[in-house]
């Protein structure tokens, strides 16, 4: 499902759901503090509303027990009627006030209730008996003020638990919010580094087949998996492969053509040269025996090229064609030295070894030749009773091989192309015949079908190549 949308398409799609994991969150913290709000805004009105009645309750309590004392001394009916109106308002705070205090012990309200109906009572007595009731009454309206009391109290206590309940949520909802960010923080950057990684599956293989390409190396298909974009662009580095190596075949039977079709009147011009210098067809003037000299030199130097271009062309060739089994460098590097022992002995130069390396899979026959080209390349540029060193180790699971001599070197102009088949330098040794600038690009184009690299790094003196190559490949 996933690979028929494109890159595009994904990273949108990431995006947008990432912005929908912390939107949601983001708004279910707006709505908590909304809640939280609201409830703060209830508690506060509830704390206030039942304060007031409490107040009222303890203010119509002095208005009750004052009506009542005048209306028992003056005995004027207004004052009972000012009474049994408090009484009434009162009983309506009461009952807020209960319904408010749902913790409250009822017996509270009902002895309030009770203290108010006996008063009223009192207050019904015969007036040859108000001097008794005047001292029940006062007994009777004593308990009011600590019902008062105890219902303030209570009034207190239930806002305080209120406020703690509110506090407790408070807790709660920051402690569910703070879990809820984080869960969607953490599921936002599993999420992101999980498509990340997945989506750099195709990159890195896009990218392993262009170094692949660019190795020469067109044996091996080419194929993306991951979005649907990211595979199409796979499918033209495939098809831009085989056309690669279609162009790299007829390059390869063109000059083995042409090459061919080359040789035969290089051949006959060569003979037909030996011919005049012998004096077959008569004995040549000084002029005319350094005009076939002439010509002589360059059909060898042409013909040299002609070879030196079979032999590339058959490196290059061979290079994609390995055959791996275990190595001892240590072994093959003593018998390319001494394989050459006669050319470096010839031009008075010293070649030494240094370091172990464990064995490696190679191509022995190739890395011979890597080895033979190393070692010829230096005895070339070296100056008489120099030194040429070899050194072996590894490093990070490398195998590391240097080769360094004490030449005039490469120029910082030539270093980008050293490796380059047919380039030649500008510090060439003084005397020699110009090389055909094939030993660098053999060397190179074996060592990267092994899956090495093959280095010019910076010397003192002369010039260091240096070839590092993965023990897994």
């Amino acid at each position: 499902m996933l690979t028929k949308l494109s890159f595009r398409q994904l990273l949108l799609g990431v995006f947008l759901l990432i912005a929908v994991l912390l939107s949601a969150a983001s708004l279910h913290a707006l709505w908590t503090l909304d809640r939280l709000a609201a409830h703060s805004r209830d508690s506060g009105r509830h704390a206030l509303a039942l304060t007031e009645h409490t107040q009222q309750l303890a203010e119509r309590s002095v208005a009750m027990s004052r009506s009542a004392r005048q209306y028992l001394v003056l005995d004027d009916p207004a004052f009972l009627k000012r009474y049994a109106d408090t009484w009434r308002d009162a009983q309506a705070s009461l009952d807020e006030v209960a319904a408010a205090l749902p913790y409250t012990p009822a017996s509270l309200f009902e002895r309030w209730r009770q203290s108010g109906q006996q008063a009223w009572d009192i207050l019904q007595t015969p007036p040859r008996q108000r001097s008794a009731a005047r001292q029940q009454l006062e007994k009777v309206l004593a308990a009011l003020p600590a019902v008062n009391q105890l219902l303030a109290d209570e009034v207190k206590q239930e806002v305080d638990r209120r406020n703690g309940e509110l506090l407790t949520e408070l807790d709660q909802r920051r402690a569910v919010l703070k879990a809820q960010v984080i869960a969607s923080i953490v599921l936002g950057a599993l999420l992101a580094g999980g498509v990340g990684l997945w989506l750099s599956r195709p990159l890195a293989q896009i990218e392993q087949a262009i170094d692949t390409l660019g190795e020469n190396r067109y044996d091996q298909p080419i194929a993306v998996r991951g979005p649907n974009d990211l595979q199409r662009v796979g499918q033209q580095l495939n098809w831009l492969r085989q056309r690669l190596a279609d162009l790299e075949a007829d390059k390869a039977r063109f000059l083995r053509h042409i090459s061919h079709e080359l040789k035969t009147p290089l051949a006959a011009l060569r003979e037909g040269v030996a011919l005049l210098e012998d004096g077959v067809a008569g004995e040549l003037s000084p002029d005319q025996r350094e005009i076939a000299a002439i010509l002589n030199q360059n059909t060898v130097a042409l013909q040299s090229q002609i070879e030196a271009l079979l032999r590339y062309n058959a490196a290059a060739f061979d290079a994609q064609r390995l055959q791996r089994q275990p190595v001892d460098m240590n072994n093959l590097l003593a018998q390319a030295i001494e394989g050459q022992r006669l050319q470096w002995q010839a031009a008075q130069l010293t070649v030494v070894t240094e370091g172990q390396a464990s064995p490696i899979a190679v191509d022995a026959d190739k890395m011979a030749t890597v080895v033979g080209n190393l070692l010829s390349n230096a005895v070339r540029f070296s100056p008489t009773n120099g030194l040429i060193s070899f050194r072996l180790g590894e490093l990070n699971g490398k195998l590391l091989l240097e080769c360094s001599d004490q030449g005039p070197g490469v120029a910082a102009e030539d270093a980008a192309r050293i490796f380059e088949p047919f380039y030649q330098g500008q510090r060439q040794p003084p005397g020699a015949r110009r090389g055909n600038g094939i030993g660098l690009s053999i060397v190179h184009e074996y060592v990267a079908a092994h899956g090495g690299v093959l280095q010019l790094l910076r010397s003192e003196r002369g010039a260091l190549f240096r070839i590092e190559l993965p023990y897994e490949s």
